[in-house]
């Protein structure tokens, strides 16, 4: 393998229309495409004024969150927080986390150490 792979994410697969959710959200998991042995990253987008249809926690993983356009906000257990352009949250595994975006949408990476099968997820968490 190279010392180095370089793609443009959005040539990577988007996971969210695979699963059947592309009409709310799109969700990047290049991680693999990129070769990465011990980081895991994403690139995830709500669609303005939509709100994920399903939240998480992590068993171990402490992700980072940075918002790269739109805006929006979060649930983390029972509190919300607004997001806005070059915000940077940290979530601890164990925080419920579901995101909700403004009226311009909401696109962010995900950066955190690769724990595979480590999520947990929470259908209908804004209900």
């Amino acid at each position: 393998m190279s010392g180095y792979t370089l793609k443009n994410l959005m040539e990577t697969k988007d996971m969210a229309a695979e699963q059947g959710f592309g009409d709310a959200m799109s969700a990047r998991f290049p991680y693999g495409e990129l070769g990465c042995e011990q980081l895991g990253f994403s690139l995830q987008e709500l669609k303005p004024d939509v709100e994920a249809p399903f939240g998480h926690t992590h068993n171990e993983a402490e992700e980072v969150y940075v918002v790269l356009a739109g805006s929006g906000r979060v649930r983390l257990d029972d509190e919300v927080e607004e997001l806005e352009p070059l915000d940077a949250l940290r979530v601890a595994p164990d925080v419920l986390r579901a995101f909700a975006a403004g009226p311009d949408g909401l696109r962010f990476l995900v950066f955190s150490a690769r724990h595979e099968g480590d999520a947990n997820m929470e259908p209908e968490p804004w209900s």
